[in-house]
């Protein structure tokens, strides 16, 4: 065992320095807070709309504007912040540290939502693209199948000339024989 060990006594002595084995739990005072990631990614998103809207803009420079000439034109007595405004900006820079996480925690939510927006929009790209070159194999492999099917109007061509072929061979049979029987036009 190490000196440090040696020194300490009771059950903590032998686990306490390995880094291999846990800790033992300590008891809490306070009771432990637990916030729902999902409601506070929410209130961020709340209250980066609500920051970027002119209503919110209006609203922040009338109240320095107030504050400003309250304590210039008031009463030496109700005067509560001095010419520097020193606790103006410390309430300015208050609002500003609590406003620049909450709004970057609102644009990393938008960029998730973004990202997964895109994904299923590239897959659904992938699926369409996939479906179009089927179609277009089967548009081709019809249109090969259809060269090679006799069509009505090749059929109605086909079954004239054999007709008119043997229309000429009875006309030159008979004249062989005897002299050709008018045809009714």
């Amino acid at each position: 065992m190490s000196e440090r060990t040696e020194r300490r006594t009771g059950p903590r002595a032998v686990r306490g320095d390995k880094l291999d084995q846990p800790q033992e739990q300590r008891a809490r005072v306070l009771p432990r807070l637990t916030f729902s990631q999902e409601a506070f990614g929410v209130l961020s998103e709340r209250f980066a709309r609500l920051m970027g809207t002119a209503g919110f803009l209006i609203g922040m420079t009338v109240f320095v504007a107030a504050w400003i000439l309250w304590n210039v034109l008031a009463p030496a007595r109700l005067i509560f912040d001095e010419f520097p405004f020193i606790f103006l900006t410390l309430m300015l820079s208050l609002q500003a540290s609590y406003a620049a996480p909450l709004i970057l925690l609102a644009q990393n939510r938008q960029a998730d939502r973004d990202r997964v927006a895109l994904e299923q929009d590239r897959a659904r790209d992938e699926r369409n693209l996939a479906d179009t070159e089927f179609l277009t194999r089967e548009v081709a492999s019809l249109r090969l199948a259809l060269r090679e099917q006799a069509t009505r109007d090749f059929v109605r061509s086909e079954l004239r000339g054999l007709l008119d072929e043997l229309e000429d061979r009875a006309l030159i049979r008979n004249a062989d024989d005897s002299p050709a029987p008018r045809r009714a036009d």
